[in-house]
């Protein structure tokens, strides 16, 4: 049925899914990749050419010029299983203020051309400085949703699946406002944050954080979330982790134009380079140097390909990353990219709660973790163990904690372990101190993640700090053990209180 979307993999608040839309299954994440029939810079058969299936494009325009005559399947020649999108020309009331046409006039036209996915005439916040303002954008964008909603009922046109986009720019108050109404609202399978563009411009990507979360929590899990105009390589893994579902972006073009050179982790000037860090098919084929020898129509047609190639490269990277668990790792790796993205990262962690609650207990087969830094202890397998560890049933009254640096699973083999064991048998409750985790109980040391996991040999020395003071935490809030007896086999680096009554 169109607008139905089916989850198949999920790591952190991120998955990959399959919307049903009028021209088949949208895998999610997506890139929409913006094109403007009426401009040359790269052909709609250049972007579909690099296997891409979805793009969208802006209703505004193409009624404006009254470019389509019967369907944009039709008049683009589009193949039956390419996706449409339509932008209903928000954007351009961001740039000028006003529209010359009506919410109804831009919701029937999407319909009458059979766009798959189509959206309402919202009025984008952007960066706008003042509440009130910015709250006005919120009520009319939800009045016109209301208005759309309606319309949507009576339209004959039932194979269009609807976006209802959510504003308040900055203001996260309003974003959850916006949020929640827009989700009530059943006419649309599909919502959208808009006005990021500007915030990602000036490279606020921990405020973008936020703005996603704002979103993501107040509406269903079941409606896909697009973020409109998120074209940068860098953060789309950020946004997938939060909740993010679609992009859409014409910065493969804008960059192209202004002469830059995406890749997935920075941008640079072309005339900056000497060499093409990339084996997509355009720096295989030509030098930086042939490519600022071309003409600029040329040079540009060019490097909106291999911009492009960049970003779809970014999400399937993600997706991998989904499908191996391994999300959380890849965000560390991507974090020090650049410090706005490390701030990106530093943010999300506060969210830390939310992402344990969505990231799915079960992986499929079961993979080692990789342990890193400090941040590493926020992972939500380390974060679910830990509240774990601070809810356990104990059997004894005494418990035994054994430390050193050098312990490593498999715990149950080692022998001064098994002496412990023996030593304690049946009188004590016997755990390991460990860096990340803080006490494992040898009795579960075998189970996931307990063993499953691979640390650096030198151990950050905060990490240790975080952890002996996660252990002693929980020691000094348990009332029930009488005794805790510290059994050194090796120095450590945990510094770990002892009870004795």
């Amino acid at each position: 049925m169109i607008g139905d979307f089916e989850v198949k993999d999920e790591d952190l608040a991120g998955r990959i899914g399959y919307l049903t839309t009028a021209h088949g299954k949208l895998e999610t994440p997506a890139f929409f990749p913006v094109i403007n029939p009426l401009r040359n810079d790269l052909s709609i058969n250049d972007i579909l050419n690099t296997g891409i299936k979805n793009i969208i494009t802006n209703a505004f325009i193409l009624k404006k010029r009254d470019y389509i005559k019967d369907t944009i399947h039709k008049d683009l020649r589009l193949d039956n299983d390419i996706i449409v999108m339509m932008d209903s020309g928000g954007y351009q009331i961001l740039q000028y203020g006003n529209v010359n046409i009506t919410n109804s006039e831009i919701i029937k036209y999407q319909s009458k051309i059979k766009a798959d996915i189509g959206v309402f005439l919202d009025v984008p916040t952007g960066d706008v400085e003042n509440k009130h303002e910015a709250l006005r954008t919120v009520e009319i964008t939800m009045k016109r949703g209301e208005e759309a909603a309606n319309l949507i009922r009576e339209l004959d046109n039932k194979d269009t699946l609807w976006v209802h986009p959510i504003q308040g720019g900055k203001f996260l108050d309003l974003i959850e406002y916006s949020a929640k109404k827009a989700n009530s609202l059943e006419e649309f399978s599909m919502l959208a944050l808009g006005s990021p563009t500007v915030i990602m411009e000036k490279y606020n990507y921990d405020l973008l954080i936020d703005m996603i979360f704002a979103a993501r929590a107040n509406i269903s899990r079941g409606k896909p979330l697009h973020l409109f105009g998120g074209g940068v390589p860098h953060i789309i893994p950020f946004a997938v982790a939060m909740g993010i579902d679609s992009f859409d972006s014409a910065s493969y073009i804008l960059y192209a134009r202004d002469g830059r050179y995406l890749t997935r982790n920075r941008t640079y000037k072309i005339e900056d380079l000497e060499y093409f860090p990339c084996s997509c098919p355009v720096c295989t084929k030509y030098t930086p140097k042939e490519l600022m020898e071309m003409d600029e129509d040329e040079q540009t047609r060019l490097l909106s390909l291999h911009n492009l190639y960049k970003i779809l490269e970014e999400i399937k990277e993600t997706k991998l990353a989904i499908k191996e668990g391994r999300l959380f790792e890849y965000l560390q790796e991507k974090a020090f990219s650049h410090p706005a993205v490390y701030s990106a990262f530093q943010n999300l962690l506060k969210y830390s709660l939310y992402l344990e609650k969505y990231d799915p207990r079960v992986k499929g087969e079961v993979k080692g973790i990789f342990l890193f830094d400090q941040y590493s202890m926020i992972r939500p397998e380390i974060v679910r163990y830990h509240q774990y560890m601070r809810k356990y049933k104990q059997s004894s009254d005494m418990a035994v904690i054994i430390c050193g640096d050098f312990l490593e699973p498999p715990f149950i083999s080692n022998e001064f372990i098994k002496d412990i064991l023996v030593k304690y048998s049946n009188s004590a409750d016997v755990f390991i101190a460990f860096p990340y985790y803080g006490l494992i109980p040898v009795t579960l040391s075998e189970s996931f993640p307990l063993s499953q996991f691979e640390k650096p040999t030198n151990v950050p020395n905060y990490v240790y700090i975080e952890t002996s003071n996660l252990i002693n935490d929980i020691i000094s809030k348990t009332k029930k053990y009488r005794k805790v007896i510290l059994e050194m086999c090796e120095n450590s680096k945990l510094h770990i209180m002892s009870i004795s009554s």
